[in-house]
This record gives structure tokens, C-alpha cells and sequence, in this order.
């Protein structure tokens, strides 16, 4: 693949700053608000995302479903 010289990479960069791409938000599949944490669940997940090679969110979603199937 040959590489983009840069004059076409500044008509690129100008042709989309121009352009942008339309978003059709209501197709957005997760429309949650972003929440604060504290230090201690940081780390928290921090660390068990390292050990367990996770990202946080799945730890996050591995926890709720654990305390969804004790709940039923």
C-alpha cells in the first residue's frame, strides 16, 4: 500500500474538518451516562483488569451479573 503523501494528507484532514460524518445517535447501541468513581474502585478495577486481562467495563458487567444471579 503506498503511503499518503502530505499535501494529501492535509487535503484529507481539511476535506473532513470541512465534512464531517453525519452520526445517527439514536443507532448508538449503549446510551449511558459516563459516572464518577472513587480512588479505591479505580485501583480496584485498575488492578483486576491487569491480573484478569480485562478491560474494567467487563469486570464491572462480570460483578453486576454475579449480584443479578444471587438476587433471583
Amino acid at each position: 500500500m503506498e503511503r499518503m503523501t502530505e499535501e494529501e494528507a492535509y487535503a484529507l484532514d481539511e476535506h473532513y474538518t470541512n465534512n464531517p460524518p453525519k452520526v445517527d445517535r439514536s443507532k448508538a447501541r449503549i446510551r449511558i451516562p459516563m459516572v464518577r468513581i472513587d480512588g479505591a474502585t479505580a485501583e480496584y478495577l485498575a488492578k483486576e483488569s491487569r491480573a484478569l486481562n480485562k478491560k474494567p467495563e467487563e469486570i464491572i458487567s462480570g460483578l453486576v451479573s454475579e449480584k443479578l444471579a444471587k438476587a433471583h
